[in-house]
């Protein structure tokens, strides 16, 4: 059974996620960690819980869901994987950290690529991965259905959705998106989010003001 998680890290309050079974092995997505106390306080989890990191992957490439990727790599010696189409994303990345005030060591790069239908294995977990643009090329959604959890990144928010005035960002693709890959889901699947708190497909089914 996949235990998870959840650190909130840097001034975005980036949802950072990491999921391990019994196996220990676990994998981490969106390492956002970016100060010296987050790396820190992921580090010592991990050592707390004796995991062994097999995977790291992002949700999308914006600068506030990627500060960790590097101190993941170096720590662990494991690279980091995306969806291609976000790769051009993640190059541009170094070249805006400052706009939002950050001053990252380096900008790895991918060393895999994950596509929808993909499976991301773990220990004696997995979680099938969805392709969900709109809010950045290659945004990526990442489902477990048996314990029924979908993490959106920022895709869908707890009655709100990404915003699409970034890069990549397309409003018409996102709703798309949302309505064929996450609202065809369970009511009962908990939909953690890449900032805020949770939600379920079925509250936002519901109440979100953005799918009625």
């Amino acid at each position: 059974m996949i235990k998870i998680h959840t650190f909130i890290f840097n001034d975005f309050g980036v949802n950072s996620y990491l999921l391990f079974d019994e196996t220990n092995e676990a994998i981490i997505i969106d390492a956002a960690c970016y100060t010296a106390a987050e790396k820190k306080e992921l580090s010592a989890y991990i050592e707390s819980k004796k995991l062994k990191i097999v995977r790291q992957l992002d949700t999308h490439c914006h600068i506030d869901h990627i500060l960790g990727n590097s101190f993941i790599e170096d720590t662990y010696g494991i690279g980091l994987q995306i969806h291609p189409d976000s790769e051009e994303l993640l190059r541009m990345a170094i070249g805006y950290a400052s706009v939002f005030g950050f001053e990252p060591d380096r900008i790895v790069k991918p060393k895999g690529f994950v596509n929808d239908g993909d499976k991301i294995k773990f220990g004696n977990s997995e979680l099938e991965v969805l392709h969900t643009p709109g809010h950045a090329n290659g945004s990526i959604c990442f489902l477990n259905r048996e314990q029924k959890f979908v993490l959106t990144g920022d895709v869908l928010f707890n009655k709100s959705i990404g915003r699409t005035d970034l890069p990549g960002g397309d409003y018409d693709t996102l709703i798309s998106s949302i309505r064929e890959k996450l609202m065809v889901l369970d009511d009962a699947t908990k939909v953690l989010c890449g900032h805020g708190p949770s939600t379920t497909i079925g509250s936002e089914r519901e109440d979100n003001p953005f799918l009625r």
